[in-house]
């Protein structure tokens, strides 16, 4: 499990329960971990022992990596992956963006199997040691000859595993939904379920409109009136967005990998996102505001 924050603690505890698992993580929260065990609070309330460390040194045969890094860290992480892969190493990454498994399967150079997964749980990272489970549900995977087997250990171990001939889509789908929810609860500093404020349904359907277009071009037709499924979606949530999250703790954000994304690409097929790209601005000056004041 790479990059152990509120995602990847969450599916590392779950697994270690029927497999060997390794949570690679933050120092102070392997730490705590290695001390403590890893209690998983919110819609459970269970403390695991499960093996924690700072740094990934080797790999062992037939090892499946569930990378859950922020996408903006893929590059980090797929240069400490890149020299330890064998044949036999799966990389798992489960993950938001726009194609983020492109950037480790461009390190890794074809020598180990790269796969994409997306999450539909959620999860806060409340202390070293500590998350809060805040939403059970499932997981998505990308269909291959191994993604069965994924699938199945996943759901034995409460994850919901679902392989899908359609992650192209389901990538889409929820990338659209984190460019709705994400910069919009950042921005009102709201928890999540606060989205479902009619008042921002002209902004809400702005933004849907432009990545809707975009994805259209990308070969995804988005289906069904999306604004109308995050409210009712998402209505009753508690949760903080994993934006809002990184701007509490003074750290960069993914915007540009999910808003930022859609506007790179809808400018190759010549479309404006004009909406999205001030999101992005906006964040991006929240992010340089509060690591100005950290500092």
């Amino acid at each position: 499990m790479y990059g152990a924050g509120a995602i990847g603690s969450v599916y590392g505890a779950k697994l270690s329960t029927a497999f060997d698992v390794t949570l690679v993580a933050r120092e102070a929260h392997a730490r705590a971990i290695t001390e403590s065990g890893l209690r998983v609070t919110g819609a459970e309330d269970v403390t695991y022992r499960v093996r924690a460390v700072p740094a990934l040194t080797a790999l062992a045969p037939d090892t499946l990596v569930i990378l859950t890094t922020k996408v903006s860290g893929n590059a980090q992480a797929a240069r400490v992956l890149a020299p330890l892969v064998r044949p036999d190493t799966i990389i798992l990454c489960v993950q938001n963006g726009l194609y983020s498994e492109d950037i480790v399967k461009a390190a890794v150079g074809g020598r180990c199997r790269v796969l994409r997964a997306i999450t539909h749980f959620g999860a806060i990272f409340r202390t070293p040691g500590v998350v809060e489970l805040k939403v059970r549900s499932s997981t998505s995977i990308e269909n291959s000859p191994v993604s069965a087997a994924i699938a199945d250990a996943f759901t034995r171990c409460g994850l919901d595993g679902r392989v899908t001939d359609r992650i192209k889509d389901e990538m889409w789908r929820k990338l659209v939904v984190n460019c709705v929810i994400n910069p919009i609860n950042a921005i009102t500093r709201t928890e999540v379920g606060a989205i479902a404020d009619e008042r921002l349904n002209p902004l809400k359907r702005l933004i849907v409109d432009e990545c809707t277009r975009v994805a259209r071009r990308d070969g995804v037709e988005i289906e069904g009136d999306l604004v109308a499924a995050i409210n009712d979606g998402y209505r009753a949530s508690r949760n903080l967005s994993s934006m809002q999250q990184d701007l509490l703790k003074g750290r960069r954000t993914e915007i540009e990998f999910l808003n930022g994304a859609v506007v790179r690409l809808g400018a190759t097929y010549g479309i404006d996102c004009p909406v999205n790209q001030a999101l992005a601005g906006i964040i991006t000056a929240m992010e340089n505001v509060k690591v100005k004041t950290e500092n």
